[in-house]
This record gives structure tokens, sequence and C-alpha cells, in this order.
């Protein structure tokens, strides 16, 4: 039984209504005019008493249904089955009117879709008027003849492409991920008119799903690797060529593909596969033509990885012509990125493989669906947007109108670099300060304590004096901050004031924010560089603790508390650093004491910030031979090692460790250090580092 959609309308407001309904309610509920609800009663009327219902009408109530209550339900449950045009949308009118011309292409008078949309002919006309130029694109044309009718003229193949791209924007989404996601499984089943309507009209759906069946029976790994997009695009190509065959209408030659094919290639070979196992299926005779055409159709499909078409015969350019082709879209996408664009090898390798079968698509006139168009814009609006640029750099290259599918997938590769990009800015890493001060231990505290305050675990620092900024110091930081003028100095240094105020504690922010989103300067690939860096600095390192070294003598009769504070006079002038090197020997001397009368001598050794190098320092009495405080048991020397809390303090244990290691081992270093002078202590203490040097040596 046919219903038009107003009258569809009209009967699911009153099958749904309990109660009576006013018409101009119901025109109200339908939006449109009572007259014309009323025009469609009598007519309502006549197709209910066909269902044993019939329509109850009484003045200053209103209308409704009455009948039996089955019959109401049965009704209901048919028009509810079917799909419902929303009269009032015109967009929505005109499309449905472009696939009545798609579905039928004997002439129909204006009258034919003035009833069926429940319109004026002057609104059937001007719908006309609007759509004409959809069908111009496929180089279509709308002719309107009176007393003749309305009807398409044009080529077969500009036909099916028309066919093709309104189901592609009309589909039912859901539905076709389905069959894409099982093309081995049970494609053809989701194939149904519940599933999938609207678009599908313009296909007898028995042959989408037999076409769904042969193409689950081929397994080709080709198939499998097409996009969802193109593998979709080739099930609705073959639908569409069997029916059109079925039907006796042929593609004709005028593109003369037979020209463009190499005959018994890998492409031309799976056509032939895919259009035989059709006409098995459909038992029928594809022209040779059709063979041709769905060969065109696997070249210019996307694949989901590269590698599988074999298009060089399909697309003269040469690999250097696509490579510049394809810098010539990153560069016209955004000039000022299109360095860093271009060495995202991912990225760059992506596009080339894109742009093959896409001049494929382009010089042979071949569409494809991008069901993720409209997201893209809207989502990505930005990318869209620039890509806009590309699209007029490549008509300006190939002479070729790029649609707005192709347009969007370039949108999707370029989004994808962006993306990629961005999670590359947001890997942040700690990058390693270099702080350089001559002003004394306190200032360089200061100023170390304030920047690691300051930005906590984003940066490390590494505290040097002028003298150890060698070229391993240089390679391992990634800029230096100093309080005093360095001349002549490899690598970024940025001079602040020793209190680091509030505008130099900004400069930095900005250079520390540009070094943790760049890869570490840092490089250890050179092993034999960095083995000499090592050496260079133990040796300077050893040089430091015989310079620095001196023998120190204390009244006799102090206690513990009086020795540190006699003897930290004398090796610092500063009270922080007396304060935290007393502290420092005192906590490891509660822990266990380190004198050692058997030895005749104290072994005091901490690690401590209150020192910036490793200090050893030889302690005697004065005027005596032993210390006669009973802490000290009457012992002859006491020898302080301080070895500070920084990034080597490792090393730096290792060798105090050896030096009192040789205290145990060697007697004549012990001896030395018991009673011998400043310059013998010296001398002994040399030969002890040379060995601990020489050892050093060895593990290389």
């Amino acid at each position: 039984m046919e219903y038009t959609p107003r009258v569809r309308q009209i009967l699911l407001v009153l099958l749904k209504q309990q109660e009576p309904i006013s018409v101009k309610n119901l025109a109200e509920q339908i939006t449109v005019s009572k007259r014309t609800v009323q025009r469609e009663l009598d007519y309502i009327n006549y197709l209910l008493k066909k269902r044993k219902l019939e329509l109850g009408s009484k003045t200053g109530t209103g209308i409704w249904i009455q009948g039996d209550e089955t019959s109401r339900r049965a009704l209901l449950s048919e028009l509810e089955g079917r799909d419902i045009l929303d009269l009032a949308d015109k967009e929505t009118r005109r499309n449905r009117l472009i696939l009545e011309l798609l579905k039928d292409q004997e002439p129909k008078k204006l009258y034919y879709y003035s009833n069926l949309f429940g319109v004026s002919e002057a609104t059937i006309s001007k719908d006309m008027e609007k759509i004409e130029p959809w069908f111009h694109r496929f180089q279509l044309t709308l002719v309107r003849k009176p007393g003749y009718g309305v009807t398409l003229e044009g080529s077969e193949m500009d036909y099916r492409a028309a066919i093709r791209e309104f189901i592609a924007g009309n589909m039912n989404t859901p539905a076709v991920d389905r069959i894409y996601d099982k093309q081995y499984e049970t494609a053809h089943d989701e194939v149904s008119a519940e599933k999938i309507k609207d678009a599908f009209q313009l296909l007898n759906l028995e042959i989408l799903r037999r076409v769904c069946r042969s193409f689950d029976s081929i397994r080709d790994d080709r198939i499998r690797n097409l996009t969802q997009e193109s593998y979709t695009s080739l099930i609705l190509h073959a639908a569409i060529a069997v029916e059109r065959v079925k039907m006796g209408e042929i593609i004709d030659d005028k593109l003369k593909l037979a020209d463009k094919i190499s005959y018994g290639d890998s492409d031309y070979e799976l056509a032939r596969t895919l259009v035989s196992t059709l006409e098995d299926e459909f038992e029928i005779e594809i022209p040779d033509l059709e063979y041709l055409y769905v060969c065109l159709h696997i070249k210019g499909a996307k694949m989901q990885k590269s590698g599988w078409n074999d298009m060089e015969d399909m697309t003269p350019e040469t690999q250097q012509e696509l490579e510049e082709l394809v810098h010539g879209m990153i560069v016209a996408y955004d000039e000022s990125m299109a360095e860093i664009l271009e060495a995202d090898t991912e990225f760059v390798q992506g596009l080339l493989t894109h742009i093959r079968p896409t001049l494929v698509r382009m010089r042979n006139h071949l569409p494809i669906e991008n069901p993720h168009l409209d997201e893209i814009r809207e989502e990505y609006p930005l990318i869209y947007e620039k890509c806009e640029n590309i699209r007029r750099y490549l008509r300006a290259m190939t002479g070729y109108e790029y649609p707005d599918t192709e347009i969007g997938f370039l949108a999707i590769h370029f989004g994808a670099a962006i993306v990629r990009l961005e999670n590359e800015r947001n890997k942040k890493r700690v990058v390693e300060v270099g702080l350089v001060c001559a002003s004394g231990i306190g200032i360089s505290r200061l100023m170390a304590s304030r920047v690691q305050k300051y930005f906590g675990n984003r940066v490390h620092i590494n505290t040097y004096g002028r003298e150890d900024l060698t070229p391993y110091v240089l390679g391992r930081n990634d800029f230096f901050v100093s309080s005093m003028h360095i001349q002549e100095m490899e690598g970024e240094v940025l001079n602040v004031s020793p209190l680091l105020p509030e505008s130099d504690m900004k400069r930095l922010e900005e250079r520390v924010a540009a070094y943790e989103t760049q890869p570490g300067k840092r490089s250890e690939n050179n092993d034999f560089e960095m083995q000499l860096e090592k050496i260079n600095r133990l040796s300077s390192r050893i040089r430091e603790i015989l310079r620095e070294f001196h023998l120190i003598e204390v009244d006799r009769y102090l206690n513990f508390r009086g020795f540190l504070g006699e003897i930290l006079q004398q090796i610092t002038l500063s009270e922080g650093s007396r304060r935290m090197i007393a502290e420092a020997l005192t906590k490891r001397e509660e822990i266990a004491t380190q004198v050692i009368p058997e030895l005749g001598i104290a072994l005091f050794h901490a690690r401590t910030e209150g020192v910036q190098k490793v200090g050893v320092y030889a302690c005697r009495p004065t005027g005596g031979t032993i210390f006669e405080n009973v802490y000290f048991q009457k012992i002859s020397c006491a020898l302080i090692l301080l070895v500070p809390r920084d990034e080597d303090q490792e090393e730096n244990g290792r060798i105090v460790g050896y030096i009192s290691e040789s205290l145990v081992e060697d007697e004549d270093f012990l001896d030395v250090i018991r009673s011998g002078s400043e310059e013998l202590v010296r001398d002994s203490l040399s030969k002890v580092l040379k060995r601990y040097f020489n050892r050093y040596l060895d593990q290389f």
C-alpha cells in the first residue's frame, strides 16, 4: 500500500494518540498548515478502511482512528519500519529528489514528484533548479520538457559515478563499518533492508549481499590490506556494475582504458579474479571493459600499508618528481613548519605512498569515499583550512580539481604529523645546567640552592670552578649560568647576578623551557674521548688533593668538639661551611668512633656540602707526640678526609677509601702520617695516589 511521506506522518501522530486531537494541533506537530491536513483526511480515511479502520471526528473535540486494536498496532508497526521523510526540511526533500531521479531513468512528470512528496509542482520545480548543479558535477544533465517530464542524460560511466557518490554521502556508516570489519567472516549477513537504508535504495540489496559473499570467498592479502573506504568503494563499484550489466547498461570506451592498463600485472590479475567470481555468482558475462575499470579502481585504492600497489605504469611521474610534489605540498601547507615536517620521515613516506594512487584517481576521474570528512572539518578546522592551500597548489601543478574527500585525507596525514610533533614537544627531559662561580662556596651554594628550589626536578645542577671547564664538561651541560664573565668559552653562558633576582630567574626559565623539549646534547658514542676526559678529571682531582693538603697542629688537650672547632678554623674561612663539616663529622663519629689506637691514628671522614673539592688534612698535637684528651686515646695523628656531595661523590669516595686502605696495608705510609714532616707526608700521599691512578687506568 502506497503512503506518501505526509500521509505517513499524519497517521503516525493519530495512531500514537490515545485521545482525539484537533486538526490545528495535528498540523502544528507535523509543521504544515491546517488546510493541508484537511486536504489529506479523505484519502487517509480511504486507506484506513482497507485496514478495517476508520477516521472518527467530532466537532469541537477533534479526530482519531477507531477500530480493532490489533489492526492499529499492525499499521503502526508497518509505518514505523518505513523511512519517514521530514517534509519541512528542504535539504532532506531535495536529497530524496536526487535519489528518486537516480533510481529511475524513465521520464516522470512534475505531478508525480509533487504527489510523492506532498508539495506543490511549483515547489518541485524550484527543487529541481537547486539540485541541478549536483548532477553537473558528474557531467549529467537534468532534462525537463513540457509534456515529456524530467529525466537524466549522460554517459553510463558518469551515471555510475553519480550513484556511487550519492551512496557514499548518504550511507549508513555503522552498517558499512560492520561489512568492512567482517570481510572474511559474514559480511553479506550485514547487508539487510533494516540495517542499510536510504542510499542503498539505489541498489538491489540481494545483489549487494551476493557481491559481499563473493568477495568473502577471495583470499587475497591485497583485498585485506585495503582501507575501509577503499574496500567499501570496491564493493559498491562491483554491485553497481553487476546491476547495470544485468540491465544491459554497458560503459563506453571513450576513456580508452585499455591503453592505460598493463595486462598481466598483479592488479590486473586480481581484477580478473574478482570479475570472474562475480560472473560465476550471477551467471552473467561481464564485458572486458568492466575488467579494466575494476583494475583501475584497484590501482587507485588506498592501502593500509605501502608496498602492495604496482602503479608505475599508471603514474608517469618518477620517484623524484613525486618527492618534489610532496615537498611542494608541505611548503604550501605551512612554509614556517616545512623544515620540521620534512624531518618526520614517517609522515613524508606516508604522503609519498598516498599521492601515487591519488594521482591515479584524479587522472581517471575515480571518486573515493571519505566517511570521516565532516568529522575532520569539525575537529581540525585549522588543519583542514591549511590543506586548502595544498588543493590550490596541486591544482596548479597537476591541472586536476581535487574534491573535498581527497583534501580530507590529506588533512588526516598532516593532522597525524602535527599530533606527533606536539607529543614530541611535550616530552620534557631534565636540563643539565652548569653553575660556574668564583665567589666562594657560600655564594655558589646560595645560587645552586635558589635555582634548584625554583625549578625542582626540571633541572640538574652541576657546580664548577673556572678551571673545571674542560671539553667534557662543556659537552655534558646544556648551558651555563655564571656570576662572572667567562672569555672565549664554547657553549651558551647566561651571566647573572650572584643573588639571582627575579629578572635573572625569568631569563633562566626561558632557557630551561627551551632546552627541556629538545634532545639532550650529551653524546656517549665516542668512548675513547670519554675515557680520556675521565682520566683528565681524575688527574685534576689528584692534583687538587696534593695542592690543598697541609699539616695542621692543634692543642693536644682538646676534646672532640674543641678539636673540630680549631682544625676547621684552619680549613675554611666560611662559618657556614665549618658548621656543615662539623655536623657531618660528628654524625659519622656518633655512628662508630674512628679513633684507632692500634694504628695510633684517627680517620675522621664524611660527605658534606661544606666543601666543593676533596680535602685531605693531617692533624698533630702541638707540643707533644700524642693527644692527651681521653677521647683520642693517646693517638699520634688524626687524618681528616672530606668528600663534597656532588655528582662525583662516588668516585671521590673511592679515592679517600683507597687512602684509608693504604694506612693498613702500607706501614711506611702509616709511619710518615704519624710522624713525618708535611713534605714527607705529601710525597708519600702522592705515591699512594699514583698507585690508585695506575689501577684506574688498568680498567680501560
